[in-house]
């Protein structure tokens, strides 16, 4: 099988002491590409951790963005960074982006205008983003009917998906990828469940968030990708078909979005 993880963070300090043993293993599992997730808005900025990181294996691609919890350090500094890094042959996606309400580790309108206009330099460079929405889904959807409305919404994904089946229909209206991470195993999580069984296949993707979310059965151990398999497993079970075609198109899925070919 092939599996793409397409939302992880492996050059996050958690994987400072065994980073080529974790990706050893990932590779050993059948995860044959991943995104590594870079945000210049970081207390102790990532963006080069990362790209040295993609630069040295051949099969991780990477993402950068503000995190909504950073939107309060976002500035022309850190957008200039940004788009210096979105014309990085390996950069794919502008993210993770959005807005987070559970901590608001940043002020609401800060978090919105800061994702309004990532919204826009995505749109502009034509790149897809990779939205993080935690308990914000009807600002969100207010925001992308807006940019719908007005003809100026990228492309992209609603990463580490947990909310509603009602409200993935929106996101998929707008034309968004819809990804589920280990949550997807947990047994409290009936929406979850649905939103899996409902989500056209060609709109469906899988991710770790690690080193967060590890699935079932190795939930409070820290995350790595290698254990996407299990939430492979799951959703395979939970459409009713096999586990290799259900990475099949996870896959294809995945190259689409993130404009890649299978070459590796």
């Amino acid at each position: 099988m092939k599996i793409f993880d397409t939302h992880c963070h492996i050059a996050d300090p958690a994987f400072d002491e065994d980073r080529d043993a974790v990706i050893a293993r990932f590779r050993d599992s059948g995860v044959c590409r991943a995104n590594v997730v870079a945000d210049p808005c970081e207390e102790e900025p990532n963006q080069e951790k990362v790209f040295s990181l993609v630069e040295e294996y051949g099969f991780l691609c990477a993402s950068i963005g503000a995190h909504p919890h950073n939107a309060s350090r976002y500035d022309a500094a850190a957008e200039k960074t940004i788009l210096e890094y979105l014309k990085h042959p390996k950069c794919r996606l502008l993210g993770e982006i959005g807005l987070d309400y559970h901590y608001d580790l940043s002020p609401r309108e800060v978090q919105k205008a800061v994702f309004d206009r990532q919204l826009e330099l995505a749109y502009e460079k034509q790149v897809p983003v990779q939205l993080h929405i935690r308990e914000a889904h009807g600002d969100c959807m207010d925001m992308l009917r807006s940019r719908l409305a007005a003809g100026r919404m990228p492309a992209g994904i609603m990463h580490c998906y947990t909310g509603s089946w009602e409200a993935a229909k929106v996101y998929l209206d707008a034309g968004l990828y819809i990804s589920l991470s280990g949550a997807l195993t947990f047994k409290n999580a009936p929406k979850l469940v649905e939103v899996c069984r409902n989500v056209p296949a060609d709109r469906l993707l899988i991710e770790t968030d690690c080193p967060y979310m590890a699935p079932v059965p190795l939930r409070g151990r820290r995350n790595e990708p290698a254990f996407i398999t299990h939430t492979l497993a799951r959703a395979a079970e939970l459409r009713e078909i096999s586990p290799e075609r259900m990475a099949e198109q996870l896959y294809e899925n995945a190259l689409r979005i993130f404009g890649l070919r299978d070459e590796v």
